[in-house]
């Protein structure tokens, strides 16, 4: 099988770890390991990458410049597509012995310049600060900034992705059976002019919606939305709450889910399987099993309860 797997941000750096190289590539490593599973299984594999920590961070160093020499978002998520990518081929081809080959392609994503997105940002970006820190913060670099769980972050416009231009370029690595690392982050974030050139943005896509668009795009049968949890939950964070194992499109699309975090990737998986594939959220460590139908949420039209 065709197999395109997310790895969220919080799988390669969890929450309280420090944004240091040492850290991102030692949870790149375990990542490595869990995703070599699947490859190893006989399926063809392209993996996508979330960036919301480092892309924070590249902003934070970028606030040293002159407010006219800061680098826009739409770079700053090149600069991670080409760091995480770097860190995800390299420990892959270590645990896989360099077979098959790995390869690290910088992906734009075309989104619509009129999208409301960009007057509601939504997409947490950086690391967690206690309130009175992020509104400091915000008041000085002119952010946004929302809750995120006991904390608060920096949140961006994350339009919808319309178009993947580079399909052309990714075809070509599939069909030679390369492992092909791309939309990290979503993808660079970028627009058409009316002579029909291409620039860039100030947004950072939703990771989960650009591996939809990429699967669909490509054929894949199947859509992995990797993170720290190991499934949906019905009732998350009650008393009540209870891991959730098979729903179909509609039966995910009325769950009523975090907008920030779980939300993106059960709308994203929804959308997959009602196309007819097979989608899976869970753990990054059960990758394999959630693909056999063994662990995780799977979401698929009734109509196919096999892979």
């Amino acid at each position: 099988m065709l197999v395109v797997a997310a790895v969220g941000g919080n799988a390669l750096l969890q929450r309280g770890q420090p944004l240091t190289a040492q850290a991102q590539r030692a949870n790149v490593q375990t990542a490595a390991i869990a995703l070599a599973q699947i490859v190893r299984a006989g399926h063809q594999l392209i993996i996508t990458h979330g960036n919301g920590p480092q892309v924070g961070l590249l902003a934070l160093q970028g606030a040293a410049y002159k407010p006219d020499e800061v680098y826009p978002l739409d770079v700053l998520g090149a600069e991670t597509e080409g760091m995480i990518g770097y860190l995800i081929e390299q420990e892959l081809e270590n645990v896989l012995g360099h077979d098959p080959a790995v390869a690290t392609l910088l992906t734009q994503v075309v989104v619509d310049p009129k999208d409301p997105a960009f007057q509601v940002p939504t997409k947490f970006v950086g690391q967690v600060y206690a309130k009175d820190e992020a509104e400091a913060r915000a008041k000085s670099a002119g952010w946004t900034i929302a809750q995120d769980g006991d904390h608060w972050r920096r949140v961006v416009p994350s339009p919808a992705p319309l178009e993947i231009p580079d399909l052309r370029v990714l075809r070509l690595l599939i069909d030679q059976g390369v492992i092909v690392i791309c939309a990290g982050g979503g993808g660079i974030p970028v627009i058409r002019r009316a002579d029909g050139s291409m620039i860039g943005v100030e947004a950072v896509i939703d990771k989960d919606a650009a591996s939809a668009l990429l699967a669909a795009n490509i054929g894949a049968d199947a859509l992995l939305l990797l993170t720290d949890v190991d499934a949906v939950y019905q009732d998350f964070g009650a008393r009540t709450a209870a891991p959730i194992s098979h729903l179909t499109p509609d039966q995910g699309r009325a769950l009523a889910m975090p907008k920030g975090s779980m939300g993106p990737k059960v709308s994203a998986a929804c959308d997959f399987a009602g196309l007819g594939g097979v989608a899976g959220i869970g753990r990054l460590a059960d990758a394999l099993a959630i693909l056999d139908g063994k662990a995780g949420t799977r979401i698929v039209q009734q109509s196919r309860d096999k892979l």
